[in-house]
């Protein structure tokens, strides 16, 4: 499980966006997203934590690694 803090994700268009992102890189990968605590879980299938950072970052957020 690869976990980030995204605080600049605010509404149900920010995560679908992230969502999107995630899946774009990884179509496998589990996405869970909460976010009134701003954590963004994943359970990747292909995509390592770099490239799934990349990919949040491209989509326009800043994910912090947790843990």
């Amino acid at each position: 499980m690869i976990t980030f803090e995204v605080q600049d994700m605010t509404c149900g268009h920010c995560v679908s966006t992230i969502t999107q992102a995630v899946k774009a890189l990884d179509a496998h990968a589990s996405v869970r997203i909460d976010l009134a605590a701003h954590r963004v879980d994943i359970e990747p299938a292909s995509a390592d934590a770099v490239a799934l950072r990349e990919a949040i970052t491209e989509a326009g957020f800043t994910p912090v690694a947790v843990g």
